[in-house]
């Protein structure tokens, strides 16, 4: 590469960052449904055909943030479990779960308005394209991962599946045996177990950033711990002992 090719490509980086900058502002004092290509080229200083180099429709910038703030949120987690791998015992899965869920909520509690665009009412008009699919699955293959793991030591016992659920148990493993590595197969109880701990987790979550708790739960760091590490023990994993 040139050193002009060089320059242009940096100057590329940073006018997007610039621009995705502002769109957030924008989600920030308008909502998603209110982003505004025009408003955010007025903002950064550019005419809007020149912005539209950038980001051809307001989906293709909604489409980016929507990205940022998966893979964001993704980038947490796993940190998280890297980190509590570091601090915990091998065997205490429970810990990594409970660690891996804080993280998810101080990352939401910190970034509401990009939580908003990924979990919070879908935006009029806007149609999510497959580029999302990857980053959208980055918590779920964390926690997927971490009752892998457990599994594999024996370190999880789940719940057994009541009779009405388990055509949906095994449609869901099966799925979860297609799309995921072979690392991240899950026996059908497992699965069905999985994804309503998931369901629930972010339902915690969005609670609290939506300020349903107002009013209600004062020391919500706590009582989100609490909750996220009773999530791990209903799903099945055990308690180190």
């Amino acid at each position: 590469m040139t050193s002009v090719q060089g320059a242009r490509a940096r100057a590329r980086i940073e006018i997007t960052a610039a621009i995705k900058d502002e769109a957030r502002a924008q989600l920030a004092a308008e909502g998603a449904a209110k982003l505004s290509l025009r408003a955010v080229a007025r903002e950064v200083g550019m005419v809007s055909s020149a912005l539209y180099r950038y980001f051809p429709s307001r989906d293709d910038l909604l489409t980016a943030l929507i990205i940022d703030a998966y893979d964001a949120v993704g980038a947490a987690a796993e940190q998280a479990l890297a980190d509590s791998r570091a601090a915990t015992a091998p065997d205490d899965h429970l810990a990594r779960w409970t660690a891996v869920c804080r993280a998810v909520r101080a990352w939401a509690v910190a970034h509401p308005h990009e939580y908003a665009l990924i979990y919070g009412s879908p935006v009029p008009g806007y149609s999510a394209p497959q580029d999302t699919i990857g980053p959208a699955s980055r918590v779920a293959l964390v926690l997927i991962g971490i009752l892998g793991e457990a599994l594999a030591a024996e370190g999880v016992a789940p719940p057994p599946v009541p009779a009405a659920l388990r055509p949906e148990a095994e449609r869901i493993a099966a799925e979860f045996a297609r799309d995921l590595p072979p690392a991240h197969d899950l026996p059908p109880a497992l699965a069905v177990a999985m994804v309503a701990a998931w369901s629930q987790l972010f339902g915690l979550v969005s609670f609290e950033v939506f300020g349903q708790f107002n009013r209600v739960v004062e020391d919500r760091e706590t009582f989100f711990a609490t909750a996220a590490d009773r999530l791990g023990r209903e799903i099945g994993l055990l308690a180190r002992s």
